[in-house]
């Protein structure tokens, strides 16, 4: 009886040692996941971050260009329209003076 109760002993000692081992991995495994997976978000985050700064530079580029040629096309438009003005503002003014006296 006394060894059934000591190789029970044995049997129980030995069990909570591979239990133990266990938690020790199943600690150190969780440890590890967390570490890489803090690694992976730090570099996801780089690389995000890194393409938000291509995208919104591009985007600026894109604009600026946009802007520049309204402006551009502002220019060429009153260009035209001054010398509109310029070529006929005497026909203007007499068709205006004409509508007001007959008008």
């Amino acid at each position: 009886m006394d060894t059934i109760i000591k190789q029970l002993s044995e049997i129980e000692a030995a069990a909570a040692s591979v239990m133990n081992e266990a938690n020790a991995r199943k600690k150190a495994f969780a440890e590890e996941i967390m570490v890489k997976t803090t690694a992976f978000d730090q570099e996801l985050d780089k690389k995000t971050d890194e393409q938000l700064r291509i995208l919104r530079t591009n985007m600026e580029t894109a604009l600026a260009g946009k802007l520049e040629k309204q402006k551009q096309d502002v220019d060429c438009l009153l260009q035209r329209m001054e010398k509109n003005y310029e070529d006929h503002h005497s026909e203007y003014a007499a068709k205006l003076f004409r509508s007001l006296i007959e008008g």
